[in-house]
């Protein structure tokens, strides 16, 4: 994806002429850090500066009419991190969230929170359902975050849904399948990501959404997270509107007259 800026309100206009609007766009945020070493800073100046990134994005996805949208926040393996680091998050979190609440409910935001979330300190869940109850009767965009969130981790947790469901004798196995399977996800009341944006350069899932992303569009830009704008936001989608997604069909050949 080129990273060439225009006008945004431009991009804007042309994003809506197009009319193709992905109903569910998934963002992989990455590069904080390295944006905060470029500056010589500590790693968690860059997820403060983050946090304009992900208002900006929020901002232009309802601006569009994208449906969904999803922020790949925090993973499972991000637990593995310095101590000092993880701590810096969660107090970004829990101190983040209740002042972006009023924006969120301007825009008519509904927050969802995905992933291992009884990982998550008694503080920080509280402080996510708190917003979540603010939020909850907005119908403009649902805005999931991803905490304590592994693509694997969601399809083991699945799996071992069903599997009880199984033991206690309320399913056969022979009626699994794949749509008994999505509607054990954590992202069951959701459609599925037809865009997927990762920012910094990098060209991997990183385990995020690993059964959602099966057809999504892949979109990568070098832009590092913290730089991101609504500009990058429009430019991804009008990427998107270039694609003809086929979903493993052809088109049919005309027959001869």
């Amino acid at each position: 994806m080129s990273d060439h800026i225009v006008d945004p309100k431009a991009l804007q206009e042309r994003v809506l002429a197009n009319g193709n609007i992905p109903r569910h766009v998934a963002i992989i945020m990455d590069g904080n850090g390295r944006w905060a070493k470029g500056r010589g800073l500590q790693r968690i100046f860059g997820h403060r500066a983050a946090v304009e990134s992900v208002r900006e994005s929020v901002r232009a996805a309802a601006s569009v009419g994208v449906e969904v949208l999803s922020l790949f926040t925090f993973s499972i393996e991000n637990w593995g991190r310095p101590p000092a680091e993880v701590s810096a998050l969660m107090r970004l979190l829990v101190e983040t969230i209740p002042r972006e609440v009023p924006e969120l409910h301007k825009n008519g935001v509904r927050l969802h929170v995905v992933g291992r979330t009884e990982d998550l300190s008694a503080g920080v869940f509280r402080t996510l359902q708190k917003a979540q109850d603010e939020l909850a009767e907005n119908t403009t965009l649902d805005l999931i975050l991803a905490l304590s969130y592994g693509g694997k981790a969601e399809i083991a947790d699945a799996a071992r849904a069903i599997a009880d469901k199984v033991k206690r004798g309320e399913i056969q196995p022979d009626e699994i399948d794949e749509a008994m399977f999505e509607r054990h996800l954590y992202t069951a009341a959701f459609p599925h990501p037809d865009l997927l944006i990762r920012t910094s350069g990098e060209r991997r899932i990183s385990n995020f959404y690993l059964w959602q992303l099966a057809y999504a569009e892949l979109t990568f830009t070098r832009t590092l997270w913290p730089d991101f704008r609504s500009e990058h936001f429009y430019r991804a989608i009008l990427d998107y509107q270039e694609r003809d997604r086929r979903f493993g069909h052809v088109d049919p050949v005309p027959e001869k007259a």
